[in-house]
């Protein structure tokens, strides 16, 4: 491989075939300039940037950060089964990796834990990505003696959430957690029940809600049903079309987009599946 820009002692910028990569470890950059090969020895982690993202400011994001803590993530998701997230997203190593200086640097200085908001929340809408983040503090815990509190896991698990976002900070995610809780809550208060989080049907319409907040983020909604089909939905679920307006009424109030016909069609459904036997 040969090197095309360093950005500092340990990061640095490289061809790999056709391919920009952005690879880290201690020394890699110390003393070496752009033309000249990388020494593979000295190589602690490839990252290959995904989604079109500028390759060069990745790395110069990834050079403010230690390579040890950027090492110990990188192999934690390794251990876990993210390794795939962990090659492909330099964004999601080094968010988790700042986190954890952050949170190593409380520790230092005897800063009581931080208390997440959300977190309840977050156990509930988010079990996958909760289970994930609790057993990367785990291995995070294997290697640092121990010393990442309980409630890492909740943060670990949001910037898990927050990787289907283009931005790199949470505030998208605890809005989405919020909306999610108060789209459930509206529901509940329209049809009189409660609602199981850990059934299959709310999960998948959890998971619905996810991507379309990513969708309205990305100005990528849904518009390609034919109209008779949306109209189908409309006169076959009424109750339900109804309750999908009041939820989009909210999502537009919340994310200040206004949803498209056919997101609402597919809102009705779902509420039509999680709310099937309800009665008003």
């Amino acid at each position: 491989m040969e090197i095309l820009r360093v950005f500092n002692n340990n990061v640095v910028l490289a061809k790999d075939g056709r391919r920009e990569v952005i690879l880290t470890g201690r020394g890699l950059g110390f003393k070496a300039k752009p033309g000249m090969s990388v020494d593979p020895a000295k190589v602690a982690r490839m990252f290959v940037p995904a989604d079109g993202r500028d390759p060069d400011h990745m790395a110069q994001l990834l050079g403010d950060i230690p390579p040890e803590i950027v090492r110990l993530v990188s192999e934690s998701m390794d251990e876990i089964g993210l390794g795939g997230e962990s090659a492909q997203s330099p964004k999601l190593v080094m968010a988790l990796a700042d986190h954890v200086c952050g949170a190593l640097r409380r520790i230092k200085n005897g800063i009581p834990a931080v208390t997440y908001p959300l977190a309840e929340e977050v156990r509930s809408l988010y079990e996958r990505e909760y289970a994930q983040g609790r057993a990367l503090r785990d291995a995070l815990n294997r290697r640092l003696g121990g010393v990442l509190p309980d409630g890492e896991s909740v943060a670990f698990a949001l910037h898990l959430v927050n990787a289907g976002f283009a931005t790199g900070d949470l505030s998208n995610t605890y809005a989405m957690t919020g909306v999610i809780q108060q789209l459930l809550a509206v529901i509940e208060s329209t049809y009189r029940i409660t609602l199981d989080e850990h059934s299959v049907n709310v999960g998948r319409f959890i998971t619905h809600l996810r991507y379309l907040f990513v969708r309205v983020h990305q100005h990528e909604q849904l518009e390609r049903e034919p109209e008779a089909i949306v109209a189908s939905i409309e006169q076959s679920y009424p109750d339900a079309f109804a309750c999908a307006r009041h939820i989009a009424a909210l999502i537009e109030l919340r994310l200040d987009a206004t949803l498209t016909a056919d997101e609402i069609a597919y809102l009705t459904l779902h509420v039509a599946r999680v709310t099937d036997g309800a009665a008003v």
